[in-house]
């Protein structure tokens, strides 16, 4: 698998599966673009200093204008998109403030980047691929029961996956998601200390898969939702 003077853009990049996946992107020779929110979140990047990536200042993702501005005059083999939040509550606890943050940080971002990155890979005329990040309660909506402004963003995010991979396969362009479970990451481990840790999926378990579902060795995956759930 390689991704060598290939153009990948990866939202999200300086989260913990952010960094994993532009590591191994890096790793197989692509080029990485990492849009960042404000200057801590570049400084503390991982890879700030490999002459592979190119840091760009974005904003919030959830703004069309940010986003257009972003990818515009790209020509990108693939777009990654990890960026998104989590919150936690009962239906009645969640007010209409709460419920949008939700949908625009974790379904809106998505579409909009989505929406960009077809017009920059079909830009190419060579395909590409798309890969989205869901969570395993949009598949399994009773697994939300708690944080039900969060399932519905991410059921959200699978819809659109599945949706924009029929209208874009004529292209070229491949589009799957994936759904994690929890992932063992330093924040998770915090907020549920008596957690089961060597169940969760790790971050480079993850990534590997968004890497593969992005990479030009997948040449017939489009629509999926791949669970990534380890023994959890």
């Amino acid at each position: 698998m390689t991704f060598t003077d290939k153009l990948v853009l990866v939202t999200g990049g300086a989260g913990a599966l952010g960094v994993a996946v532009a590591g191994a992107l890096l790793g197989q020779g692509a080029q990485c673009i990492v849009p960042y929110r404000d200057e801590a979140e570049a400084q503390r990047f991982a890879f700030r200093d490999n002459k592979n990536v190119r840091l760009i200042a974005a904003g919030d993702l959830a703004n069309e204008s940010v986003v257009e501005g972003l990818y515009d005059g790209l020509k990108l083999w693939a777009s990654v998109h990890i960026a998104g939040g989590f919150a936690s509550g009962s239906v009645e606890d969640t007010d209409k403030a709460a419920l949008m943050k939700q949908i625009d940080g974790n379904l809106v971002s998505c579409f909009l980047c989505c929406r960009a990155a077809v017009k920059a890979i079909k830009a190419t005329g060579n395909g590409g691929r798309i890969v989205n990040v869901a969570a395993r309660p949009a598949l399994e909506p009773r697994a939300g029961a708690g944080m039900t402004a969060y399932t519905i963003a991410k059921s959200g995010v699978a819809t659109l996956s599945i949706s924009l991979a029929e209208e874009v396969a004529k292209e070229g362009i491949l589009v799957n998601a994936v759904a994690p479970s929890i992932i063992d990451t330093p924040a998770n481990r915090k907020a549920m200390p008596k957690a089961a840790f060597d169940k969760w999926p790790k971050v480079e378990e993850v990534a590997a898969t968004i890497v593969f579902l992005a990479s030009p060795d997948n040449v017939v995956t489009r629509g999926g939702i791949v669970p990534v759930y380890g023994r959890s």
